[in-house]
């Protein structure tokens, strides 16, 4: 039982569990009923996707002050009672089930995803190998 960190849209990993899309928005040009059959989602929960406002930032930046700016204010995000509250239930999940959270950045150094692997391990998630 674990958690892994992906990038939606990519293959499935065996044994990968349930696939947790922290987007903002769902897939381009893709019909709901092919996110799970295309490898985006299972479950689409924006509750772990940084704002509208934070992500128009994440597409303006180009230096890594800019980048420290994002994961700041994305961390901030996080303390919102709704994201607290998802984030310890996805690191108790993890505890008891193979679930997989994920985005579709590219570059995890450049996207929400790696601080918000950083955010459940500090709670207690368990992450796969």
């Amino acid at each position: 039982m674990a958690l892994r960190v992906v990038r939606l849209g990519s293959p499935r990993a065996p044994g990968e569990g349930l696939r947790i899309g922290t987007v903002r928005r769902p897939p381009r040009g893709v019909p709901r009923s092919e996110f799970a059959r295309q490898d985006w989602y299972d479950v689409w929960f924006p509750t772990l996707s940084p704002s509208a406002e934070l992500v128009k930032q994440a597409h303006e930046a180009k230096s890594a002050a800019d980048w420290t700016a994002f994961f700041r204010h994305y961390n901030a995000e996080m303390k919102a009672p709704d994201a607290a509250h998802a984030l310890d239930l996805l690191a108790a999940l993890s505890q008891h089930s193979d679930i997989a959270v994920g985005c579709y950045c590219e570059d995890e150094a450049h996207c929400h995803r790696s601080a918000l692997r950083d955010l459940l391990v500090a709670r207690g998630a368990r992450l796969a190998d």
